[in-house]
Order: structure tokens, then sequence, then C-alpha cells
């Protein structure tokens, strides 16, 4: 069993590791380097992360630390996993307060906004390729676009509006091999 040092340090590299995507270092910090879970172990509780509300790594820290220590062992598990991130957020935060009229700064930041833009309408266009081919599938589809994108309705409005009307259309319009 990890001593709660242990515990808070393993969690803290994990955090510091990224701010996403850390369920691979997770898994090699805890089953192969530390050994304080088996494959099974990790893979159970990556399932019970997976159906609880929040990020899978939040949840399995909390988990992981309640195992090892009660309730202190998921604090201090919570704590080192959320630490770095949230210290270097503060930190780039109050650099952006001090220093967003910098000519340089602004020059970034304008070009992270196509790189952004870019990688949103990637993941739509991976996403639609999952679509039902449907004509009234690609209207919602437009619908949405047009709403949200063009006219720039509020997004829950129109979605509660679309909805019934995507409920309605799924359960009476026949499928093609029905």
């Amino acid at each position: 069993m990890p001593s709660r040092r242990a515990l808070f340090a393993g969690f803290f590299s994990i955090g510091m590791a990224g701010f996403g995507g850390v369920l691979p270092l997770a898994h090699y910090m805890l089953v192969q380097q530390r050994r304080w879970l088996s494959d099974a172990e990790f893979t159970e509780l990556l399932s019970l992360g997976q159906l609880l509300p929040g990020p899978n790594i939040v949840n399995m820290s909390v988990v992981i630390g309640s195992r090892f220590h009660g309730a202190q062992g998921a604090v201090i598990a919570f704590t080192g996993l959320l630490l770095a991130p949230f210290c270097i957020g503060m930190l780039l935060v109050s650099l952006y307060a001090q220093y967003r009229s910098l000519p340089a700064l602004q020059a970034v930041l304008h070009g992270l906004a196509p790189a952004a833009t870019g990688l949103i309408f990637a993941v739509g266009l991976r996403l639609l390729g999952g679509l039902e081919r449907r004509w009234w599938c690609w209207l919602l589809a437009l619908l949405t676009f047009v709403g949200i994108g063009l006219l720039h309705l509020p997004l829950l409005p129109l979605l509660l509006l679309l909805l019934p009307l995507a409920v309605w259309l799924a359960r009476h319009l026949p499928r093609k091999d029905d």
C-alpha cells in the first residue's frame, strides 16, 4: 500500500504530464511502474470512472485514493492530480491579464484561433461521417448549423425546438432498409 506522500506524488506526476489525455501515463504509473493496481483492477476502475460524471482520471484518482487511505486518501489523490494543472492555469490567467495588450501575445493568439477553428472543423467532418444517410438527418444538421453558425441563435432553445422534430421524424418516417 502506498504512503499518503507517495499517493500524492504519483497523482501529481500524472497531473504534471498534461491537462488531458493522461490515461496511458496513468496506466503506466499505476500498473507497471508502481504496481498499485493490476491490469484487471485498472480496467475495472476505468469502467467505473466512465460511468461516473466527470473526467475518468479524476474519478479514478478519488477511487484509488479512497481504496488506500479512505476519504483522506481520496482528497490527497484528487489534490495531487489537479494541483499542477490548477496552478499552471492560474499562472497563465495572471500572465494574460498582465500582458494581454502586448502585440506579440496578440499575434500568437490570433495565430492560434485558426488552428483551433481547424481542429473543431475536422472533428465536425469526422462526426458527419457517422451521420445517418437519411435526408431529414442532413436537414436537421443544416438547420442546426444555420441557426447557430449563421443566425447566432442560442444553442439550448434551438436544440429544444429541433429535438422533438428529430424524434418525430425518426419515429414516423420509414427507413430505406425497413
